[in-house]
């Protein structure tokens, strides 16, 4: 499906057709904080009764948004890609054959009746709020979802029923009454919500509007920091590497980083890496003004310029367009397949 028929799909809900969700995650039992990402968590959906006023004011928040997309000219759903430019691209992100715990999210718990929220700090003193989703029904069959991550900033509880909660322990909940002119003590429990939408999901599939949210909200980013790892101890045990603990200390705070490493493995270029092409690379890395550091015919990271002047190199980093001999510089791209 692509933009504009999405955006015709979407055009067809109407604000009284919509429902509200909070969605928390928490370590599924017997999983070790180690296990596999995608796996180890255990979503839940909670439904959450709205106001005819809050109802009428998503949906007007949410189709101005949809409107600015389809306003733009410049914008097209892509395949997902881990590495693309999140600023100049909206991507499609196809859920069938994913093995996922937010899976039971979208296929299962949203189509179930899922619980009413009575009590918002029954569920905080167990659970922690993920994310919050909207529900726009199209007709009695089908509906698109849309998603936002919630920070923990963003949720609060009254500190006199739940002195455990340190969201809030420094801060106090106020709003204006425009009645009195007063500012006035907000009590109770309160969740904020903003007014950004980060993907949609519609037909089995997410069309990601803020990809480093989207990534957050299944999981993903953890899982390409275990993935970051996994390919940096590759690196460490290849016999033209040498010193590397840095890497694995910049990849601890790093999401940048953590693409940039799957890449690299994507490309292979590792598996070609011996005498003759390390000699290929450092020339290379000369011409371009991105010097790679090795000693002892090892490359060695001591410096953060060494780590990215070396994956630069790597993941094919410097291109030149064949027609306008422009160069470019940029991880993101596919492999083109060759006519024999």
């Amino acid at each position: 499906m692509d933009k504009s028929q999405l955006i015709d799909t979407i055009k067809q809900a109407v604000s009284t057709n919509l429902n509200m969700y909070f969605v928390t995650r928490t370590l599924k039992e017997g999983y070790k904080s180690n296990s596999k990402v995608l796996e180890k968590f255990d979503f839940k959906v909670y439904q959450i009764e709205i106001t005819d006023e809050i109802r009428q004011y998503i949906y007007n928040l949410s189709i101005k948004q949809f409107e600015r997309i389809e306003k733009n000219n410049d914008l097209n759903f892509i395949d997902y890609d881990v590495i693309s430019d999140d600023s100049e691209h909206l991507f499609t992100y196809s859920m069938i054959n994913k093995v996922s715990s937010f899976s039971d999210v979208v296929y299962n718990q949203l189509n179930n009746s899922p619980k009413k929220i009575t009590d918002l700090n029954e569920i905080l003193s167990s659970e922690s709020f993920w994310a919050y989703c909207v529900e726009f029904q199209i007709d009695s069959e089908k509906s698109f979802y849309t998603f936002r991550k919630i920070s923990p900033g963003k949720v609060g509880v009254d500190e006199k029923v739940d002195n455990q909660k340190k969201s809030i322990s420094s801060t106090i909940r106020t709003f204006f009454d425009t009645n009195t002119n007063t500012l006035s003590l907000l009590k109770g429990e309160t969740v904020y919500l903003d007014k950004n939408i980060d993907c949609i999901f519609y037909g089995e599939v997410f069309y990601i509007l803020r990809k480093f949210y989207f990534e957050q909200i299944l999981g993903l980013q953890e899982e390409f920091k275990k993935r970051a790892e996994e390919i940096a101890e590759t690196i460490t045990k290849h016999s033209f590497f040498g010193e590397t603990k840095l890497l694995y200390d910049k990849i601890e705070n790093s999401p940048s980083l953590h693409k940039k490493l799957m890449k690299l493995e994507k490309l292979g270029s590792l598996n070609n890496l011996n005498e003759k092409s390390l000699k290929r690379l450092e020339r290379i890395g000369k011409s371009k003004k991105s010097p790679i550091n090795i000693k002892d015919d090892k490359i060695i990271f001591e410096t953060e310029n060494d780590i990215e002047n070396a994956l630069k190199l790597l993941c094919d980093y410097f291109k030149t367009g064949d027609y306008s001999g422009i160069s470019y510089g940029t991880y993101a791209g596919k492999v083109q397949k060759t006519d024999e």
